[in-house]
């Protein structure tokens, strides 16, 4: 990560000393600023789905994870979607409405960036899970073909999350994706989750968790068309 809002503030990536990378490194502390000062989380993430920048919130979120060598929320986010095995207690039905979305988002970047090592890496990761490499090469394409483009739009949809707090508990998130001008030029893209309050108690919502997933923490089922 370049930096992490709230907390510490970590020294940015060496870059060239030129007047306009200086003035993307103070762009991005001060967006941190702005970023750490929005209550709901939410991140700064490249067209990897690494994390650039990340608030407070986002951190809590994900709090309760455990550790990953490859796949931690804070460090790329597709990843954590796909491959942490703690992925399922955090994002509510996390199969349909996280996996199979992330997975066409990821089919989209290695199309337009086709020599990205980053993404080169993590296809190798898919093709190693032979389900997952099925769901991606023949489940996605009937997914998409059934649910229509829609489904797969970050910008808007409405998506189960469970919170560690029990303040929010297993709620409801809108993923709002907003990119200003001068992210868009970096070729960054802002993502934020807007928590939806249940207004009742956490607990009966916090029994209705998904059951933890097994080791692998990969996609395991590709939705049937009735789902």
């Amino acid at each position: 990560m370049a930096f992490q809002a709230g907390g510490q503030r970590w020294v940015p990536r060496s870059v060239p000393d030129t007047l306009e990378a200086r003035e993307a490194q103070a762009y991005l502390q001060d967006y941190a600023v702005l970023l750490d000062s929005v209550l709901f989380p939410s991140a700064v993430l490249d067209h990897r789905w690494d994390v650039v920048l990340a608030n407070a919130a986002f951190r809590a979120l994900f709090n309760g994870v455990g550790p990953h060598p490859t796949a931690m929320p804070d460090d790329n986010f597709l990843r954590f979607v796909l491959f942490h095995p703690d992925a399922a207690t955090v994002l509510g039905d996390h199969e349909a409405a996280w996996c199979l979305p992330m997975l066409a988002h990821f089919a989209a970047a290695v199309e337009q960036h086709p020599q990205d090592r980053g993404l080169q890496a993590v296809r190798r990761e898919i093709a190693q899970d032979p389900i997952m490499d099925a769901a991606y090469r023949h489940g996605l394409p009937h997914w998409l073909r059934t649910v229509g483009p829609a489904a797969v739009r970050h910008d808007g949809a409405v998506r189960p999350v469970i919170h560690p707090d029990p303040r929010w508990g297993a709620t409801l998130c809108r993923v709002v994706g907003e990119s200003p001008d001068t992210l868009r030029d970096m070729g960054y893209h802002r993502m934020t989750l807007v928590l939806r309050e249940v207004g009742r108690p956490a607990d009966p919502l916090r029994r209705t968790r998904r059951p933890r997933p097994a080791a692998t923490g990969h996609l395991s089922v590709v939705p049937s068309p009735e789902r």
